[in-house]
């Protein structure tokens, strides 16, 4: 996956000075079509090789739409889970994250996340509302599709770590809130910015719940999900994941009430995981309650994606120019990304 991103970068830097004497609406366009081949690769290798079972909970439309994505966060492989839907309802091209700000030093992928539309930001006092507000603004102005990923508890749930869990209980007891067991308790702030500035764009929410089988050790505890590289060794046998679209006429617009909202929704992921992990019923443990179905991604969604990279990065490594120029992609890609990133976050 790694290895192809240079030739990837080249591929895409070729088709941005050509759509430079073109409207914005276009270059979005194939934009969206060459991450959807490069994101395809990518599930490839976490899908369609590691052989893991997707259970899902709950009917995705089949039709495009402009949404915002909210999930529980685990681990790394999250993401990969926004991008397993979404293939499914033909909209991976469309799929853009907020992200934390200090993955924006990624080598390539930092910078690309946010020419695609991805934001960056920072926690609390340091959160900088004004340029979450101005990038969607750009995105949803030319017409971009929008499939906006959002994981608001802002790190990651670790049964291991008692302390960030405490804080957060603690937090949540402070301002009146349930507390929450399986997940942390959510903040709003870029939920609600995302929410108010792109309402006229937007069809609804997906409130996505997730569950890694396997995670659950001899004494019946919560284990740590699996990271990316534990998930890519077959670690992970079956994914559990439970689907509920809002519409976005039913989410108040109000912020005492949409944080009101979003809390609800993490009460209703925290039951979710409650019955996942704790079941009354010892039959019914590692499942959601309903019906679960499995959803098999063929071949055909992938493998055309990993030819296509395949040929346009083996002949870098073929010859001794092109490996110059494939290292050479590596290392000013990388510090051209930290500057663009920084100038136009």
């Amino acid at each position: 996956m790694l290895g192809t991103a240079p030739a990837y970068l080249l591929s895409w830097g070729a088709w941005r000075l050509l759509s430079t004497v073109l409207p914005a609406s276009v270059y979005h366009k194939l934009d969206d079509r060459l991450y959807c081949i490069y994101q395809s690769m990518v599930l490839f290798f976490f899908e369609n090789y590691t052989g893991v079972e997707i259970v899902i909970y709950g009917d995705i439309p089949k039709n495009k739409e402009n949404v915002i994505y909210l999930s529980n966060h685990q681990c790394t492989a999250d993401w990969i889970i926004a991008d397993m839907l979404a293939i499914r309802q033909s909209a991976l091209g469309h799929v853009r994250y907020v992200l934390k700000d200090g993955l924006k030093w990624l080598p390539l992928y930092g910078w690309y996340f946010s020419q695609h539309g991805g934001v960056y930001v920072k926690r609390s006092a340091k959160f900088n509302e004004r340029s979450m507000r101005k990038k969607l603004l750009a995105q949803t102005q030319c017409g971009a599709p929008m499939y906006l990923v959002i994981f608001p508890e802002g790190t990651r749930y670790n049964p291991e770590l008692q302390n960030v869990i405490a804080d957060s209980q603690a937090f949540a007891t402070k301002e009146g809130l349930a507390v929450l067991r399986h997940t942390l308790t959510p903040r709003m702030k870029a939920s609600y910015i995302a929410m108010e500035t792109m309402k006229g764009h937007l069809d609804g929410v997906y409130d996505i719940t997730v569950a890694y089988e396997g995670t659950l050790n001899t004494s019946g505890q919560r284990t740590p999900a699996p990271s990316m590289p534990e998930f890519l060794c077959k670690e992970c046998p079956r994914i559990h994941i439970h689907f509920d679209r809002v519409d976005i006429k039913e989410i108040p617009s109000e912020p005492v009430f949409f944080r009101r909202w979003l809390h609800d929704r993490f009460e209703i992921k925290d039951r979710l995981l409650t019955d996942f992990y704790e079941p009354q019923d010892a039959d019914k443990k590692c499942r959601f309650p309903g019906e679960g179905k499995p959803s098999q991604l063929k071949l055909s969604k992938t493998l055309p994606s990993v030819m296509i990279l395949g040929g346009l990065t083996l002949p870098l490594l073929l010859t001794e120019n092109g490996r110059k120029l494939y290292v050479r992609t590596w290392v000013y890609g990388t510090l051209l990304g930290w500057l663009w990133v920084n100038a136009f976050p």
